[in-house]
């Protein structure tokens, strides 16, 4: 069986190369038509319009890949049972089950690679996308996440920051306002200070030219400090970088600390959450299309490459209307977010072992 399962992975990669090519040269050319009245207002030269098709590559092939394999599945299958060797296969003892074993192998593979695609290659890839785009088609403020920060730290505590300078890890025009209760209504102290660094040292960050005003009531105290550590203050410099970022366009690691902060806030998390845990879930589709693409291509019959892509444009539709749906029930708290991340791929899982089942009868 070794040589057959090598014949099948030959044939199922060569399959999901092609797919992939195509499918990406058409996103990037209906994208290119849609925006090249931008690149031509901005006199952006082809050098750099193709380094931002080069970083946006990666998001293409993770949105793109469910859809390649589910195509490739269906043209390898549907290729061998036209050319009669599905049928020499089962006639040797072999089921649709075995058959789906070197399918699988090389679905299981493809997702792996999503899942660290999804973890750094994307997340830094986009960051370089965006850069482009604000710095030469100026389609975001430069630097405006760096002005007049507003970060609820704790259920209490509020911190104001005029301008923070990323390089230095240096704030300018801190405000840092503690209240006596979470609706943050009675305020019991205040320290305003000129500037704030993070001590890399101590991990606190150091409060200069600093006035604390204390509140008792109707009775207003204050001192003066050259400098004070303010341990209480939970957040890192890189907590305010990442302040830049859509949390959809975060790694794993830097996703479950703006999660963790946000939660520290007081803030509902569930939106995040649905993403953080859709960044693995995705990447399962790759496995679980190849449950419909060889069952439905196992049995032969007249069609050709077009109905094929039909089928995977439609399943991947459907796929994508399911994810769709339980994120807006994620997104509400009606579902828990891992349930809401997993729903479509057990949904489709439960469909697609109906259909091999099916099949297999």
């Amino acid at each position: 069986m070794k040589k057959l399962d090598l014949y099948i992975i030959k044939q199922f990669v060569s399959a999901i190369l092609f797919a992939m090519i195509a499918f990406a040269a058409i996103f990037v050319l209906v994208d290119l038509m849609e925006h090249l009245d931008d690149f031509l207002d901005h006199g952006v030269g082809l050098m750099l319009i193709a380094r931002y098709y080069l970083v946006f590559t990666p998001e293409i092939l993770t949105l793109i890949t469910p859809v390649a394999v589910l195509l490739a599945c269906l043209f390898t299958a549907g290729r061998m049972s036209n050319q009669n060797e599905i049928i020499v296969i089962k006639s040797s003892g072999v089921d649709i089950y075995r058959l789906l074993l070197p399918f699988l192998l090389v679905s299981v593979v493809i997702c792996a690679v999503m899942v660290y695609f999804n973890q750094w290659i994307v997340p830094r890839a986009n960051h370089e996308k965006y850069r482009i785009e604000k710095i030469y088609l100026q389609q975001h403020n430069e630097g405006w996440w760096k002005y007049n920060i507003f970060m609820l730290d704790s259920r209490n505590r509020v911190v104001t920051i005029g301008y923070f300078d990323d390089y230095n890890n240096t704030a300018e025009k801190v405000s840092v306002q503690e209240f006596a209760d979470t609706n943050l209504t009675y305020l019991a102290k205040r320290y305003d200070a000129a500037s704030m660094k993070y001590d890399t040292a101590t991990h606190n960050w150091v409060l200069s030219r600093v006035i604390e005003r204390t509140f008792e009531g109707q009775k207003e105290t204050f001192q003066t400090f050259a400098t004070l550590p303010l341990k209480e203050i939970s957040f890192k410099p890189s907590d305010l970088e990442e302040k830049e970022l859509n949390p959809k366009d975060m790694n794993f690691d830097q996703l479950k600390r703006f999660i963790e902060l946000q939660r520290k806030s007081g803030n509902d998390v569930s939106r995040y959450e649905v993403d953080y845990y859709s960044k693995v879930s995705f990447p399962f589709a790759a496995i679980i299309v190849v449950f419909f693409g060889v069952p439905l291509s196992a049995r032969k019959k007249r069609s050709g490459l077009a109905l094929e892509f039909g089928i995977s444009i439609l399943v991947s539709f459907v796929y994508l209307l399911v994810i769709k749906i339980s994120q807006v029930l994620g997104y509400d708290g009606l579902v828990s977010p891992l349930l809401t991340a997993w729903l479509a791929n057990i949904a489709f899982f439960i469909a697609g072992m109906y259909n091999t089942a099916r099949v297999a009868r």
